[in-house]
């Protein structure tokens, strides 16, 4: 079951697959989706049990976020298609998360299924594990359109790792917007906003 809002199933032209963080639900999503500006574009929010994708912080070791990581990375597979059988084949999919949703769609899409989406938004995450994840074969993310924001001394999310994550992306193809803004704040900014906004309005 996901939570949706936006434009209707019959008039959108592209699918937002939103997860939220530790500790959020999907309202937590859809009122910072309202800062986005995006028309026809629906949301689809799947809620974690319990709040959370993983019980521990996101650089231990896999097997202590194991077996819920597994789990939570066949929730993503399982939207995905049912997003597919709505009408909305992966590349028309833009995949949107925020803090432990972002590390969970950074390693759903490095190490699960790395293909092309119809763009992939990541505010302050990345891949999971104390060690960054093999990169995908050259040109498998080659045309993904992707926004990476984080904030330079966030207490949950190193900066090394949001830029390691950027990197991995880029090695398999991906066009990477990133930008890490000065402070200290778990937070997402208005630019951050403006600049998912515009990757939807051009996916769209």
């Amino acid at each position: 079951m996901m939570h949706e809002w936006g434009a209707t199933a019959g008039t959108a032209s592209l699918a937002v697959l939103a997860v939220h963080g530790r500790g959020q639900t999907p309202q937590f999503m859809q009122e910072t989706a309202g800062r986005f500006a995006a028309a026809q574009v629906r949301f689809h929010a799947p809620h974690a049990s319990g709040d959370s994708w993983y019980p521990e912080p996101f650089l231990a070791p896999l097997e202590r976020n194991r077996p819920a990581l597994d789990r939570s990375l066949e929730v993503v597979t399982g939207c995905l298609d049912e997003l597919a059988g709505r009408g909305f084949p992966r590349d028309r999919v833009v995949l949107w998360g925020f803090s432990q949703g972002a590390c969970l769609l950074a390693h759903h899409v490095l190490t699960v299924a790395p293909q092309r989406y119809g763009g992939l938004i990541l505010f302050t995450g990345g891949c999971i594990g104390p060690k960054p994840v093999t990169a995908p074969p050259a040109g498998a993310l080659d045309g993904l359109d992707t926004v990476v924001r984080s904030i330079d001394r966030d207490p949950w999310v190193p900066r090394y790792r949001v830029e390691q994550t950027a990197e991995l992306l880029e090695r398999a193809g991906a066009s990477v917007d990133l930008r890490i803004d000065p402070g200290n704040e778990h937070v997402i900014t208005d630019e951050a906003c403006g600049a998912a906004g515009a990757l939807l309005a051009a996916a769209g």
